[in-house]
């Protein structure tokens, strides 16, 4: 349980473990549905009972438009039990029917055992067919994919291959990946993304690339340039094509893939699956294969846990927060870009290491930011949404909404930035 030194005398605490690893819930809260406009006195308003935290119930029940249950905020991480079955994968690395130049790249990263979605996908990939491949965030999906596209190019370096992606962050992760397995091998890459300069994109479009990794909006907008033709290209990868969706980017996929070959090599990596996805699916795969290694919509390693206002200030109670050597490199999430950077410069005055991410900074600051907090320059950085899809930070210990998440699935994305590689992590929520 969290203390804060902020809290108003006379106020109770928010919760406390019981035995049984549940919650108690102070007297004057109850838990359940959410009402944004609390009654006076700043003491939230909630109806339902609490039915626990379990994270594979309905998650039809929340949608843009529908109010969020507090009770799903709050679940305990489950530790591994001595008797539980651990994941054997079919298939080693050594194993895999790929060149041996690629094979000692990736041994030389300590990759030993395939994750589940690498597992299942990588030699379907390597004979060419379709995939569909559902997977919670953090599963290892760029490596399923890149492994065997890789050893496509090496046997073919003709090959070309087009990866879309929902944000520029997670464009420039999935090239740092790609060149860690290339050590040694000639294969070249351009990163096409918004708000980085689009005449150096052009100048690196102009040499041959095997790889070209981008947003849907700026690659639509080097074809109509005539900068990038994709007619030659025989493979497409589609990363987080639920976020893809919700940011407005169907018509771009759409365009972009009509322009490919219609024989073609589709991937297609998703979180969720809707009725909009699955019309893609049927209009542009052939005869997919369909993988499935969802278990859960959050990890069981992290630990949820909600954070009751009760009237004080969410600044001092945020600060407190942070001045706990536990929370040792944390992840805070606001709504909004101005509030973002607000929030950035007053725990600066604070005297809080922290660094923002946003969509009003330009991509060199979102990179600079964004580097400065992986390598532990900082120990906080406070981000809109636009990095809770994909993106891979080692070792963050803590993920904070300070303004809730618009859906129950910003939230998943949100909090499993944390609770990565089989480590425990910790997702707290500030509730008004």
């Amino acid at each position: 349980m969290y203390k804060t030194n902020s809290r108003p005398s006379g106020s109770n605490s928010r919760f406390s473990s019981n035995k049984k690893g549940g919650f108690r819930k102070s007297s004057s809260t109850r838990t359940g549905q959410f009402n944004r406009k609390p009654k006076s006195g700043g003491s939230s308003r909630f109806s339902g009972g609490y039915k626990g935290g379990n994270q594979g119930r309905n998650r039809s029940r929340f949608s843009k438009t529908s109010k969020l249950d507090i009770s799903t905020f709050i679940n305990k991480a489950q530790a591994i039990k001595p008797d539980e079955k651990v994941f054997e994968p079919k298939n080693s690395f050594a194993s895999l029917p790929i060149e041996n130049i690629l094979k000692e790249n990736i041994l030389r990263k300590n990759y030993q055992k395939p994750t589940p979605i690498q597992d299942e996908s990588i030699l379907h990939i390597l004979e060419g067919k379709d995939i569909v491949g559902l997977a919670n965030t953090g599963t290892g999906k760029t490596a399923a994919f890149l492994i065997p596209l890789i050893n496509k190019v090496i046997l073919n370096s003709k090959e070309q291959i087009i990866i879309l992606t929902p944000t520029r962050e997670l464009a420039i992760q999935i090239e740092d990946e790609l060149k860690s397995f290339i050590d040694n091998i000639r294969i070249y890459s351009t990163v096409c993304v918004g708000g980085a300069p689009i005449y150096k994109q052009i100048q690196k479009l102009k040499k041959p690339n095997q790889f070209v990794i981008g947003t849907p909006g700026r690659v639509m907008d080097l074809m109509k340039r005539k900068v990038l033709n994709v007619k030659g290209f025989k493979t497409i990868v589609l990363d987080e094509a639920d976020r893809m969706l919700d940011m407005g980017f169907v018509n771009d996929m759409r365009f972009i893939m009509a322009q490919m070959p219609k024989e073609r090599h589709t991937l297609f990596f998703s979180a969720t699956m809707s009725s909009t996805i699955e019309e893609l699916i049927k209009d542009f795969l052939n005869n997919p294969v369909n993988i499935s290694v969802k278990t859960r919509d959050v990890s069981k390693n992290i630990d949820q846990d909600v954070i009751r206002m009760n009237g004080q200030n969410k600044l001092d109670v945020l600060a407190n927060l942070l001045s706990d050597p536990k929370l040792s490199k944390v992840l805070v999430f606001g709504r909004t870009k101005h509030g973002v950077e607000k929030l950035n410069k007053q725990l600066l005055q604070l005297g809080v290491r922290t660094e923002s991410i946003h969509g009003n900074k330009t991509h060199g600051q979102r990179q600079r930011s964004l580097q400065r907090f992986k390598t532990d320059s900082v120990q906080t950085l406070i981000a809109t949404d636009v990095v809770a899809r994909g993106l891979d930070i080692n070792n963050v210990s803590h993920v904070i909404n300070y303004d809730l998440p618009e859906t129950y699935d910003d939230y998943v994305h949100r909090i499993g930035r944390t609770g990565r590689a089989n480590k425990t992590g910790k997702a707290l929520t500030f509730i008004d």
